[in-house]
């Protein structure tokens, strides 16, 4: 159970406050799409890690996204903010919870 991760020399943590820039393609045009959200989960070993980003959408919904580390299809991801304590879990799926605590 990986809980950080590496991008471009920048280290991810569990617990994270991210903005993942993603290239998207539409026929001939190609597009950078922001996605900002909290780490959630990190799966994977080695260069074939995952990190699941989930962030609440509009009328209480929520959105989560799979980002693989090493897709060519990320443009950058920037750190917004860091956990206010440590965390020691590998995976922060109480935060799915609609009812669950703010970190």
């Amino acid at each position: 159970m990986a809980i950080k991760f590496t991008h471009q020399d920048a280290e991810f943590r569990i617990g994270d406050t991210v903005k993942v820039n993603y290239k998207i393609k539409e026929k001939d045009k190609e597009r950078i799409q922001a996605f900002d959200g909290i780490i959630i989960a990190i799966k994977g070993t080695l260069e074939n890690k995952n990190f699941v980003v989930s962030k609440n959408a509009a009328d209480g919904i929520r959105v989560e996204r799979i980002f693989p580390t090493n897709s060519p299809w990320i443009d950058s991801i920037k750190k917004l903010r860091s956990p206010k304590r440590t965390l020691h879990r590998a995976k922060l799926y109480f935060l799915r919870d609609p009812r669950a605590r703010n970190i």
